[in-house]
């Protein structure tokens, strides 16, 4: 199974996404945003996927940070380029996997699609 991992190391709920796919033994690959970036493309494939609201982390102080006019772009067109341009307001961790997408870590969902 072919699993990629998105998202930051030091972030709590990648940390518990992390041990929870260890202790399955499933392997994956992890991407981390801080050294290897986003890409647009796939950023704006993950919000037709999930949804806008889904993928975007309004509880985090890089959010509270974005200017009025950069928390205006997240609710349409122009959220791909915000989200590239401050990883960190990108909800954590996201992961692609065979059966689909999955953003933040919820272990019964998690369990339900990957077992």
């Amino acid at each position: 199974m072919a699993v990629t991992v998105y998202g930051i190391p030091n972030c709590d709920t990648v940390k518990k996404a992390r041990a929870w796919l260890d202790a399955k033994g499933i392997a994956y690959t992890f991407h981390d945003y801080k050294k290897q970036g986003a890409d647009a493309a796939q950023v704006a494939g993950w919000i037709a996927a999930a949804g806008l609201g889904t993928g975007v982390n309004r509880a985090g102080t890089t959010f509270r940070k974005l200017s009025v006019d950069d928390q205006a772009a997240l609710g349409g067109d122009g959220a791909p380029a915000v989200l590239v341009a401050n990883t960190s307001a990108i909800k954590r961790p996201i992961v692609e996997h065979p059966g689909g997408l999955l953003v933040g870590f919820k272990e019964a969902e998690w369990a339900a699609e990957m077992g």
